[in-house]
């Protein structure tokens, strides 16, 4: 039978015209090209799972770079406040250093104090360097130590100076133009600050307040406590600086 078929394939063969050696030529060529194609799709494969590598490391190198990026950004950002909170910590120390050794002599003489606290420098002047009993007017003491206090703080911008009147508990004299402590502690603050002013000091940084005898140092037990309770507190301030919350001495 198989001889028969063979027969048969061979005879069909030679009436289309094709050889044996032709045919067997085609199907070695058939097979050739069969296998040529299966490389070429198993290299397109592998080039394509290359490409969808490469485009994944891609993606990780982009994540990173930004990453990377963001870092850079966030470090420059650092070391530009950084470099700000340090000038403006030298420009403290500077003013702080120029006050000081303007004010020496008061300062040893225990009538002004300096101090810097949580950003906000303090000048603490005793009434009786600027004022007489009961008078807003200021003398020739207290208007020497404020050029000194002018002198550091008229180039300033951005900065707030605030100045505040205090009085001890003593009720006010039936001699002087003021009905109160209020009146009194007020009228001294607003006198600085408009000397202030004079000296070069800029009045959108200037403010004035007067708290009478409501926020002692101490107790007003004594003549000493009530002498550190009267005085005029001068603070610079940043612009946006917020005042603590401090329990007031009863």
């Amino acid at each position: 039978m198989k001889r028969i078929t063979l027969a048969i394939c061979m005879s069909a063969g030679l009436a289309c015209g094709v050889s044996k050696d032709e045919f067997a030529a085609q199907q070695r060529d058939t097979q050739q090209n069969l296998q040529k194609y299966q490389q070429e799709a198993e290299k397109s494969a592998a080039l394509e799972k290359k490409l969808g590598e490469v485009q994944q490391q891609n993606s990780t190198l982009q994540q990173q770079n930004s990453g990377l990026q963001q870092q850079v950004a966030e470090a420059t950002a650092a070391s530009t406040k950084l470099a700000q909170e340090k000038g403006a910590l030298e420009a403290k120390s500077a003013q702080y250093a120029q006050l000081a050794g303007s004010l020496q002599q008061q300062i040893a003489s225990g009538q002004v104090e300096i101090s810097e606290l949580k950003g906000k420098m303090t000048v603490k002047l005793k009434d009786k360097i600027l004022f007489g009993s009961g008078s807003a007017a200021l003398n020739k003491d207290g208007k020497a130590a404020l050029d000194a206090v002018a002198d550091a703080f008229k180039d300033l911008k951005g900065r707030n100076v605030v100045v505040a009147g205090y009085t001890d508990d003593m009720k006010i004299g039936a001699k002087s133009s003021f009905p109160d402590n209020w009146a009194l502690s007020t009228a001294r603050a607003v006198n600085v600050v408009r000397y202030l002013q004079s000296k070069g000091v800029q009045p959108a940084m200037l403010g004035a307040a007067g708290f009478a005898e409501y926020r002692p140092l101490v107790a007003n037990d004594t003549a000493e406590n009530r002498s550190q309770n009267r005085r005029i507190e001068i603070a610079l301030m940043a612009a946006d600086y917020t005042p603590p919350v401090v329990d007031v001495p009863k």
